[in-house]
């Protein structure tokens, strides 16, 4: 199915963000275009989702849905034939369901700004480009393209934690930005030798001479010019360079004696050059998970953010890491993450404990839950980590289920920083008398976040367990040690709960207004919120029809590699 609904998710922020920055300083205005976009985004979300038919087959771009494809630019180099570089955005079913959280959490974060007043007109403006960066990278289906959105992401949340942060903000913002620059770095190097080593079989076949135009594409040609290619039928000059995602993912494009190339394994420092570059593009990507012991910028971010960029910063950001692991890494590099499963799986748990032990011993209520996105995040590596459909399905449901938790929890600490400006647990006993609504609210979500059966957490968390059980690449122990990370989620939750809300009220911060139960505002993000995880928590068919699909063809892609020779 084409159409440019997905182009006006990427874009209509963007355009907005302009508006913003030229109109008027007044702050209705900014907010009203903020949310109308947001609005327009949800309806547009719901349009795709209704209009999405989750079908089977390989991985291949005809079964992803509303494709959007333009020439963008090609270069010549000298000897070495094209690079050729195109506007393709689409999405099979883990895109979706990457777009429709972006685009709720996005409108909670929208509602949480409402009341914004410091630097109104920049504050929005960069608001509205991160929207659409993050969007950008769930459809971007050209490596490339993918690239320049989640480059283009770093620029509004540095400013937008580096100036409307708290007291260390400088720092944080710093930190922030050059440890995500770092991942980037590796990302792009990886970019630049998967582009040398791939062709476009389509414009190939247009500058061999086997078709005339690329409307003429159907697979017989595809096939034929990797035939060609595979013989050697096709000389430098002739061939024309892809950033294809999808087809970086089928070897048969691989260009023979290339760096990347399958077949014949180049060695660089006597390690096969394919395991090292899925090396450099996991660290990348586990940067912004974050993955132990790529972690210690996001307690500070989070801390340091104003709570709506908290809230985007946990319920989407890091998904993008996840998501960018399966889309530019593990889809491509297969070999890799078989070889490296066991490694995947152990910074995966060692992931769960380390962020599970420091939630634990945390003071601060933000920096509490900062630690606990590092702990429930480890899921989804392990889930990866063990190549098997319960444990993809589990590590991608997590990403949903924790993108939802994750914002909610954030609000529940942006409720309290907002009344009294102090963070610190141990400031606070009996809340329950004195904000009930809110205590309701914290229970809810704190037994949401360590896996409650009837929540979505639940669903994420069991079939990451029963995946890396039954993985034939992960040995038991590490669903044992797993397992024990739910039993410290528990404890830091459930101590918390006992410390801040029970006994007397007790505040030892002065403020200098009534601590008010929650506002109408705060209580339609909570009420959504809720209701959200515990829908997804009863009825996970409205995630799992769309992503099961996608699933099959990633595990069958990835069984499908011959990696014996990476070990001769």
């Amino acid at each position: 199915m084409n159409g440019p609904l997905l182009s006006f998710l990427i874009f209509l922020p963007i355009v907005a963000s302009v508006l913003v920055a030229i109109l008027p300083d007044q702050q209705k205005l900014q907010r009203a275009i903020t949310m109308g976009v947001s609005l327009l985004q949800l309806v547009i979300i719901t349009i795709i989702y209704f209009g999405f038919q989750s079908v089977s087959g390989s991985y291949k771009l005809e079964n992803f849905q509303f494709v959007e494809q333009q020439n963008w630019f090609e270069l010549s180099l000298s000897g070495l034939g094209k690079i050729s570089a195109d506007y393709l955005v689409g999405i099979d079913g883990l895109g979706l369901i990457m777009v429709l959280l972006s685009v709720v959490v996005l409108l909670i974060a929208t509602i949480s700004s409402w009341h914004h007043k410091d630097r109104s007109r920049g504050y929005f403006a960069l608001f509205l480009l991160l929207n659409g960066a993050i969007i950008g990278c769930f459809v971007a289906l050209d490596f490339l393209l993918f690239y320049l959105f989640f480059e283009f992401m770093l620029l509004p949340m540095y400013f937008l934690i580096g100036l409307w942060g708290g007291p260390r903000r400088e720092y944080a913002s710093i930190k922030f930005f050059l440890y995500t620059l770092l991942g980037s770095v590796f990302i792009l190097i990886v970019l630049i030798a998967l582009n040398l080593s791939t062709m476009d079989p389509i414009k190939t076949a247009v500058e061999v001479g086997v078709i005339d135009h690329v409307d003429q594409y159907d697979e017989q040609i595809e096939s034929t010019i990797q035939s060609m290619l595979a013989s050697s039928e096709i000389s430098d000059e002739q061939m024309v360079h892809t950033f294809n995602l999808v087809y970086m993912a089928d070897e048969s494009n691989l260009i023979p004696n290339s760096l990347l190339d399958s077949k014949v394994i180049k060695v660089i420092l006597g390690h096969p050059a394919r395991l090292l570059v899925f090396l450099l593009i996991f660290i990348g990507f586990a940067i912004k998970i974050p993955v132990v012991p790529f972690h210690t910028w996001l307690p500070d971010a989070h801390v340091e953010a104003p709570t709506a960029i908290s809230v985007i910063l946990a319920g989407i950001l890091l998904k993008v890491g996840g998501y960018g692991l399966i889309r530019a890494g593990i889809l491509i590099f297969p070999d890799g993450l078989i070889h490296y499963s066991w490694l995947l799986g152990m910074l995966g748990v060692l992931s769960i404990i380390y962020g599970a032990m420091n939630a634990l011993a945390s003071k601060d209520l933000k920096r509490l839950i900062a630690y606990s996105s590092v702990s429930h995040m480890g899921f989804v590596l392990l889930g990866i980590a063990s190549i098997s459909s319960e444990g993809f399905g589990g590590a991608i449901y997590q990403m949903i289920s924790h993108g939802v938790i994750s914002a909610a929890l954030f609000l529940i600490a942006g409720v309290l920083y907002d009344r009294t400006h102090d963070r610190m647990i141990e400031n606070y006993s009996g809340l329950a008398q004195q904000m009930p609504k809110y205590t309701v609210f914290v229970v809810i979500f704190f037994f949401a976040s360590l896996g409650l059966p009837g929540f979505s957490g639940f669903i994420a968390e069991v079939f990451v367990l029963l995946g890396s059980f039954s993985s034939e690449y992960l040995p038991g122990w590490m669903m044992i040690t797993a397992t024990f990370g739910l039993v410290l989620s528990a404890a830091y939750y459930l101590w918390t709960i006992q410390r801040m809300f029970y006994g007397p009220l007790h505040i030892k911060v002065p403020i200098k207004e009534a601590l008010l139960d929650i506002g109408k505002r705060e209580y339609i993000m909570m009420v959504s919120l809720a209701i959200l995880t515990f829908l997804l928590g009863v009825f996970p068919h409205f995630i799992l029809d769309v992503i099961n699909h996608p699933i099959v063809t990633f595990i069958e892609l990835i069984h499908s590699v011959n990696v014996e020779h990476l070990t001769n």
